[in-house]
């Protein structure tokens, strides 16, 4: 008697639940708990962190975030409306600054300005939040820019004509009527741009930094050399990453529920 589909599917789902448990039972046993417990959950040892890496690396990897996108978004902002000007070396400009911007690992923007500057212009030695603002600022700017360009185009034209229409100036109707409702169509990518600028706030600590400047990476990092805890320094720095960027998931995708629902 041949098998009906529904059965077939119950036999294939109760086959991979019992792989599933069987690895799981497998890993459990094979695991040296003791070994793991020292390596990774050495929580006895990681008081010296504290209260510094809530009051200092949270808050330090939270401010090159934030100043970071905010140079970023106001950078993104201007190439994106040169990207899709009439006036054909605007386009070329941007087109350039995004592909260059997009094809090179954010450390070496962070090398360039945190050792390159000083080294070409003697005597030019900056911040070093401006040079992490302006590193990672400028890498997500590219990508922030193709983001706008999208949500601008994707605006109706027909509004835009509508409004010139009626007298308003062109810059006016970009301003008043393009740009907010490009904003709020692209709010979901520009929040998961965020949560990208959080975790490349990581790359800060190759610059080299005063211990009031330390972010949550420094702090794991050192903490691991310093402190004989194994990797627990470091569980516990991504810990706190995951209290900024988990809620930021979340926020997106809220954004992109009320997106779809407003497109239905």
């Amino acid at each position: 008697m041949a098998m009906t589909p529904r059965r077939r599917a119950r036999i294939s789902k109760i086959l991979q639940i019992t792989i599933f448990v069987v690895v799981i039972v497998l890993l459990l046993l094979k695991i040296d708990w003791k070994l793991m417990n020292e390596a990774f959950f050495n929580f006895d040892k990681i008081s010296p962190l504290f209260p510094g890496m809530i009051t200092i690396g949270l808050k330090n990897t939270l401010f090159y975030t934030v100043i970071s996108f905010a140079f970023g978004l106001t950078l993104g902002l201007i190439l994106a409306l040169m990207k899709t000007a009439s006036f054909a070396p605007y386009r070329w400009l941007a087109t350039g600054f995004i592909e260059f911007f997009r094809g090179i690992p954010a450390i070496l923007v962070l090398l360039a300005f945190g050792f390159g500057i000083p080294t070409a212009f003697p005597g030019v030695v900056w911040p070093q939040p401006v040079n992490i603002m302006l590193a990672l600022g400028l890498v997500s700017s590219a990508y922030i820019a193709e983001t706008l360009r999208a949500g601008l185009q994707a605006v109706p034209k027909g509004q835009v004509e509508a409004a010139r229409s009626l007298g308003m100036p062109a810059w006016r109707a970009m301003i008043t009527i393009v740009i907010p409702q490009a904003f709020k169509i692209v709010l979901p990518p520009l929040t998961n741009e965020v949560i990208l600028l959080t975790k490349d706030s990581s790359l800060a600590f190759i610059l080299g930094m005063m211990a009031s400047q330390f972010e949550l990476t420094k702090f794991g990092r050192d903490g691991m050399i310093s402190l004989g805890a194994g990797l627990t320094p470091l569980i516990v720095a991504g810990a706190m990453y995951l209290v900024i960027t988990i809620p930021l998931s979340l926020v997106a995708r809220k954004f992109e529920s009320r997106t779809a629902r407003a497109n239905r």
